[in-house]
């Protein structure tokens, strides 16, 4: 048995970005840990009562993230203890208890803890850009790999790294297709530009999980807007786009020739 660890930075993140691998990975009998650096306080509340629901966010989404686990088969969920630390130029950005504000050495040290522990061969995290740029994931991104670099000084290191991508040109040709309101929100905070087609080392076909992957986002109901384009998303649609999950390997050898089709080729 082989051992697949997510660096994520909020609850809900793993569901629709990485949901498909950790699925798949579990159904073959891999053992699966997710490690959360946020209880996702400062995010958007929907289908709930905000002055009454805002100051337990916390509670709330880590009781839901804890329902997407059981969907997605997760063996082992750990929080690296830090505040959602909202988007730049915001008050939670600056809250000293953030994730954005945590010293690196401080917040490897916590997650190298974990990866002691567990010793995955393989851990996924977010590239430098933090697919979209949120400071959770940009800050992720950091404190994987000097965590990473933290437990190879001490003789060991995982199988693989990867982080996790969109092909630019696949986004692209999505972004056209989308409704405005989609589009209007892809060029404001949401701005995804994708990674360079020609960094894409992995391509997993997730299709027998796209439900699975959508079940375990619906878990998340506090961040779910009912009326968004992607809630109404056609099930073809969503299946095209949510189908095939794809990844950078950045350390480790591929196992197969590119585009590897899975995170544990070439790992028994």
């Amino acid at each position: 048995m082989a051992t697949l660890m997510l660096v994520h930075a909020h609850p809900d993140d793993e569901s629709i970005s990485t949901g498909g691998v950790m699925m798949k990975a579990k159904s073959h009998g891999h053992r699966v840990v997710n490690v959360t650096a946020t209880r996702g306080e400062a995010g958007e509340i929907y289908n709930m009562d905000e002055a009454q629901s805002r100051p337990r966010l916390g509670e709330i989404r880590t009781e839901e993230l804890k329902a997407a686990d059981e969907v997605l088969g997760v063996d082992r969920q750990e929080f690296l203890g830090y505040r959602d630390s909202g988007m730049v130029d915001t008050a939670d950005n600056k809250d000293p208890h953030s994730f954005h504000q945590a010293k690196l050495d401080e917040a490897a040290a916590r997650l190298a803890v974990f990866v002691r522990e567990e010793r995955p061969d393989v851990v996924v995290t977010y590239a430098e850009d933090g697919v979209y740029g949120h400071p959770d994931h940009i800050k992720a991104h950091y404190v994987t790999n000097a965590a990473l670099d933290l437990v190879e000084r001490e003789g060991w290191a995982p199988r693989k790294l990867y982080y996790t991508a969109i092909p630019r040109s696949m986004m692209e040709a999505f972004v056209q297709q989308m409704p405005e309101e989609a589009q209007r929100a892809m060029s404001g905070n949401m701005r995804i530009a994708g990674t360079p087609d020609e960094l894409i080392t992995t391509r997993v076909d997730v299709h027998d999980y796209v439900e699975g992957k959508r079940e375990a986002f619906r878990a998340h109901r506090s961040q779910n807007d009912p009326n968004s384009w992607f809630a109404t998303m056609q099930d073809q649609i969503y299946e095209l786009a949510f189908g095939t999950e794809y990844y950078q390997l950045v350390r480790g050898k591929a196992g197969s020739e590119l585009p590897e089709p899975d995170l544990f080729e070439g790992i028994a």
